[in-house]
């Protein structure tokens, strides 16, 4: 578990964002142009995108219904809840609030990774599906997240215009379109496009965080306005969604592996996709705080604790 760990928390993507910090920290005149922001954001989105609708392609439909309607599910119940604590326990508005649900909401794509290793040193099997419940949870999070900022926006509009809005949005626009397209092309029409959107994305990624990293350590500061009850929430309520993550599973007749991946991907918070929809999205938003909670708290903290934890609760609670 710890070496899994280290190595992740040691990976190109977070080692970049850790420099963006330090250089903000430093008052290094690094800066990384707006155009330049806005063009990895699009590039990551239709990535992530794609790549999840030719997993989705390549799955037998039996097999997957249960688990990917619940995923839906959850993917739409905990970013409300999310949204909801947060009003709970910061003082934050309605955008901040749906900008941290947002990402809460999503998944972690280097968490769900550090998961599959862990799994696999303890013998626990995981279904072929996993990858395309990552796939599946990475969007309606990132949808509700916006809806709920957007319809505090919308001074007139109803709840049916604002949902068009945000469905017809760059970054939901971008996320839908590319599973869409991911589904009707398989792995055999994303081949000739795989080094473009598979061999390069790591790369992107590394820029793409060392920039987010620019923007945490220069509003870095901001953290206060979420106070302790963020800090908190970051910390404790991804364990909760976790457990109801794995709790599902097991009513719907996942068996452990199956039950924890679930768990660990609820439990899990984004900070690739989130951050690029976010931005497109929430202009207003401070995104310095969901990507503090996110990946200096609440990345952590999983890694460390919550992928032993909810893979033992899935073990405990799945029939023998």
């Amino acid at each position: 578990m710890f070496d899994a760990a280290l190595i992740n928390l040691l990976s190109p993507p977070v080692l970049a964002f850790a420099l963006g910090v330090l250089a903000a920290a430093m008052r290094s005149d690094l800066t990384v142009p707006e155009a330049m922001m806005r063009a990895l954001s699009i590039y990551l989105l239709l990535a992530i995108g794609l790549k999840g609708g030719v997993a989705l392609s390549g799955e037998n439909v039996g097999a997957v219904i249960s688990p990917v309607a619940a995923a839906l599910v959850l993917g739409a119940i905990i970013p409300a809840i999310a949204y909801g604590v947060l009003r709970w326990v910061t003082r934050l508005g309605p955008v901040d609030r749906g900008s941290i649900a947002a990402h809460y909401g999503s998944t972690s794509l280097v968490t769900f990774t550090a998961a599959l290793v862990f799994l696999e040193n303890a013998a626990i099997a995981v279904p072929g599906y996993a990858a395309t419940l990552l796939a599946v949870l990475e969007i309606p999070g990132i949808l509700i997240g916006i809806l709920l900022a957007r319809r505090h926006l919308a001074r007139t509009a109803g709840w049916g215009a604002t949902l068009h809005e945000v469905l017809t949005g760059k970054s939901v626009f971008l996320l839908v379109g590319g599973l869409a397209i991911g589904l009707i092309i398989g792995p055999s029409g994303y081949a000739p496009v795989a080094p473009v959107f598979t061999d390069g994305f790591r790369g992107l990624l590394v820029l793409f965080l060392l920039a987010l990293g620019l923007e945490v350590g220069q509003r870095l500061s901001t953290i206060r306005q979420g106070g302790a009850g963020l800090i908190a929430f970051a910390a404790v309520f991804p364990l909760a969604a976790g457990g109801l993550g794995v709790t599902t599973g097991v009513l719907i007749g996942m068996d452990a592996g199956g039950a924890a991946i679930l768990g660990i991907l609820c439990a899990s918070a984004s900070y690739i996709a989130a951050p690029a929809a976010v931005r497109l999205a929430l202009p207003d938003a401070n995104v310095a705080l969901s990507l503090t909670a996110s990946i200096g708290i609440t990345f952590p903290v999983n890694l460390v604790l919550g992928i032993p934890v909810l893979a033992a609760f899935a073990q405990y609670v799945t029939p023998s």
